[in-house]
């Protein structure tokens, strides 16, 4: 794992047609995962049952992409809006599957497709760059409690 970011809340989703949010992002050393409800501290912990959006993972090539693509080399990875950035993983073969990381247990439930937002807060055409080759990233669901910190592998 790269990185580990969190929001205590959601500076795009509802707020179509108005300015962002101002709720920003945070990099943290480790995160509680609670089984069903995400992750302590971010926007979508408890947020409805069986949310299929508790955890995103991202790609850290992907954020390396755009870099590359857009001119950016100092984008930040939390613009993304993801909260696990890592490397050295097909994502896409996830999707419908269970998986552990640092004895925590995930579940793969679908790909999270970037939205407009992704032209503001990264750099117009981001959007569309982020939805091939599942760039967007994987949405997951939490099925056991633990803490994750930085510097380990999936598997």
């Amino acid at each position: 794992m790269v990185t580990i970011w969190i929001s205590p809340g959601n500076d795009f989703r509802g707020h179509h047609g108005a300015e962002r949010g101002t709720h920003g992002i945070t990099s943290v050393a480790q995160i509680e995962c609670v089984a069903g409800m995400g992750l302590r501290g971010d926007r979508y912990f408890g947020y409805k049952a069986d949310f299929k959006g508790q955890v995103t993972f991202f790609d850290a090539a992907a954020v390396d992409a755009v870099r590359q693509q857009f001119k950016r080399p100092d984008q930040s990875s939390g613009e993304f809006r993801r909260n696990f950035i890592v490397r050295g993983v097909d994502l896409s073969a996830w999707v419908g599957q269970r998986f552990r990381f640092q004895g925590v247990e995930f579940e793969g439930s679908e790909e999270c497709k970037p939205c407009y937002w992704m032209d503001e807060a990264v750099a117009p055409g981001v959007e569309e760059f982020l939805k091939t080759h599942f760039r967007g990233g994987l949405r997951a669901r939490v099925l056991s409690d633990g803490t994750l910190r930085l510097a380990s592998r999936l598997t």
